[in-house]
């Protein structure tokens, strides 16, 4: 069976079982759309839809992710899963561009 992705990760923020990885925070700090504060990933994570699974990803299974601040700010982060530490890694975190993503959960088409 796959990973409850959202209860899975507030469970994991709740406990302070994240790691987010220096690619993730270089990301953060240099969003085109305005610095993501770690406040801003938190809120977001109250609100979390799985846009798409990886189940087979290495080293752990990992997922991309969209949630949204208490202000309507849209983030996407990238959350791997380590069963066996029961720790979750953020990958990288931005705001998706609306050019790019249909209400910020489907890729347009090129």
């Amino acid at each position: 069976m796959g990973i409850d992705w959202p209860s899975t990760i507030q469970s994991c923020f709740r406990r302070g079982a994240v790691y987010v990885t220096r690619h993730a925070k270089r990301e953060m700090e240099s969003e085109k759309f305005g610095v993501i504060f770690t406040s801003e990933l938190i809120e977001a994570v109250e609100s979390l839809e799985v846009l798409k699974e990886y189940p087979d990803d290495t080293p752990f299974p990992s997922a991309l992710l969209f949630g949204t601040t208490h202000l309507q700010r849209p983030l996407h982060f990238v959350a791997a899963y380590s069963e066996s530490e029961k720790l979750l890694t953020i990958v990288t975190v931005y705001q998706p561009d609306p050019d790019l993503w249909i209400e910020y959960k489907k890729r347009k088409d090129k």
